[in-house]
């Protein structure tokens, strides 16, 4: 697992393997990240990372946050629960180089509380596969994020959006459904 594009292209990430069941992490593959990121890059939406406020959700080891801060986000909030995933991700921050401009929020995603911060205009979305938990998670996080900001949810089906989200996109990338929408004004 590395970063593919930005500032820290080639940089390899802590391994996790195929992923830590019993920890629930499930990476998204090099090649699924490299996708997204060609999307948002070149699918006709500005540039929606320059300087943007990003929210990695589910983090796991932080690969998206850290892909968006490489390719020039203003800043990443990681949301994780889980102690194997927050210790990869302290440690692939550190790898980075990227303390000044992450934070790690340890909650669960489907009952967040209050945002401690901004809003957010990049939201990274990867729940584990099939609970329903993407859902949960995005209706919980709607105050969180700014009027139209972009939302990325990876999942093995076809995901339900909240009411007043726009499906902008949708791809299939092996078992990965790769969801695109916008949030309401």
């Amino acid at each position: 697992m590395r970063i593919i594009g930005g500032s820290a292209r080639g940089l390899h990430l802590t391994p996790v393997g195929i992923g830590d069941a019993q920890a629930h992490l499930r990476p998204t593959s090099d090649r699924v990240r490299e996708s997204i990121f060609n999307l948002l890059i070149n699918g006709g939406y500005g540039n929606p990372l320059r300087d943007a406020r990003v929210l990695d959700v589910f983090a796991g080891t932080g690969a998206l946050g850290l892909e968006a801060l490489s390719r020039g986000a203003a800043s990443a909030t990681f949301l994780e629960n889980g102690a194997a995933a927050t210790a990869l991700l302290k440690r692939n921050i550190a790898l980075m180089r990227a303390e000044g401009a992450c934070e790690i929020l340890r909650r669960d995603a489907t009952k967040p509380s209050l945002n401690p911060g901004a809003a957010f205009d990049l939201i990274f979305l990867d729940p584990p596969y099939g609970k329903a938990m993407g859902e949960v998670a995005l209706t919980a996080l709607t105050p969180w994020l700014a009027p139209e900001a972009l939302v990325i949810w990876e999942e093995s089906t076809k995901p339900i959006p909240p009411a007043g989200f726009e499906l902008l996109d949708q791809r299939k990338y092996g078992d990965t459904l790769v969801t695109l929408l916008k949030a309401p004004a």
